[in-house]
């Protein structure tokens, strides 16, 4: 069960995590995130969905229905254990039934189905997967490929399925902030062995992002916290917040913890597309996302930023690609009373509705299955 609590700051969003501690009396937290407009539950007993959602009502923070939703990358594949192997160890995830998943809950997950008979051109949809630097070169080591592409960073599965395995960077000349690792976000995770001591740091860190006007994204989960600006919101202000990063590293070795930036990762999409403004308009809809307001990107974001930025790159409108359905495509996952409304707003947005009568293809063929989060 999934739930969003709107809240009007980041301590506020502690606040009601501090009440969940309570109610979970010793025992590991629910999925937390914290954001300066709420707080996204993620609960399996019914018993504790009633009572956060009680405690969320006595700190006057209300559920908004609408707004949960997850986003998950699904794989086409002939040979899904070569398929599957391949993304695990790019991505460090761990296996969950026949697919994929992030450690630490914050990334999406990914699924396989099969494919028969096999799609020979590149798609044109790939991901692009930051992490540090020692895990990049161990994984490109282990699986003897020689990075390729305009940046030097593209590796390839055994049937095709690209990825820019990008090794992230550490703060340069500060040691105040050597917790925190730049992976396109500023981030870092600490370990916590209590429940009392995940909260204790949430509170902190969201008093200091406050009080620095700082929307950074707090992430509880039953064995740590990560702490992140979102992609590029550092660079905002390199210098504050730098200083909000020591601070942040100083209250957290306080508290007694160690920073284990090796459990970090960053995912992104990216679209090959022709016609962008008409393509990034469908996914803007389906998706709830707003547009990054620099000129130069082509980005578009999750306005809670709890689901992968999607970039778009110009496409030549002969590349043969057009022609081929891609083997990777998103599944968007929404409260039942929800699909039939984001499907409409697909169609409205230029969106065709396919014959199995819950995937949209986007102006261009990319494809999304609109899905309920309760199966």
């Amino acid at each position: 069960m999934i739930a969003w609590y709107d809240a009007p700051s980041l301590t506020a969003s502690a606040a009601l995590a501090a009440r969940i501690a309570e109610l979970t009396d010793g025992k590991s937290l629910p999925e937390l995130d914290l954001r300066p407009t709420g707080v996204r539950v993620r609960i399996d007993e019914a018993d504790l969905a009633a009572a956060v959602e009680a405690a969320a009502g006595e700190l006057g923070m209300t559920a908004d229905p609408a707004a949960p939703q997850v986003v998950r990358l699904s794989f086409d594949a002939v040979d899904t254990p070569a398929v599957r192997s391949f993304w695990q160890g790019a991505l460090g995830y761990e296996a969950a039934g026949d697919g994929l998943v992030d450690p630490l809950r914050r990334e999406p997950a990914i699924s396989f189905h099969p494919q028969e008979p096999p799609r020979l051109l590149r798609n044109r949809i790939h991901v692009d997967i930051v992490r540090v630097a020692e895990a990049v070169e161990a994984f490109r080591t282990s699986f003897g490929q020689h990075p390729y592409g305009a940046y030097g960073l593209t590796l390839k599965d055994a049937e095709g399925n690209e990825m820019d395995l990008v090794p992230g960077g550490t703060w340069p000349e500060q040691p105040a902030t050597d917790d925190w690792r730049l992976l396109f976000s500023a981030m870092t995770f600490y370990p916590t062995t209590s429940s009392q001591q995940t909260v204790e740091l949430a509170g902190t860190v969201a008093a200091l992002a406050d009080a620095a006007g700082r929307p950074l994204l707090i992430d509880l989960r039953p064995d740590g916290v990560t702490i992140d600006t979102g992609k590029d919101q550092w660079e905002n202000d390199e210098t504050a917040f730098a200083a909000l990063a020591a601070e942040i590293q100083t209250a957290a070795r306080e508290l007694g913890l160690i920073a284990d930036p090796a459990r970090l990762r960053f995912v992104q999409f990216a679209f090959d597309a022709v016609d962008i403004p008409a393509v990034r308009a469908f996914w803007l809809s389906v998706l709830g996302y707003q547009r990054d307001p620099r000129d130069f990107l082509t980005d578009i974001y999750d306005p809670r930023r709890l689901t992968p930025v999607i970039m778009f790159q110009q496409l030549d409108p002969e590349d043969p690609r057009r022609q081929q359905r891609d083997r990777v495509h998103l599944d968007l996952f929404v409260p039942a009373d929800q699909v039939r409304a984001r499907l409409a707003t697909g169609v409205e947005a230029g969106g065709t509705l396919l014959a199995d009568g819950h995937t949209l293809a986007d102006p261009e063929g990319n494809e999304v299955g609109i899905l309920t989060l309760d199966g």
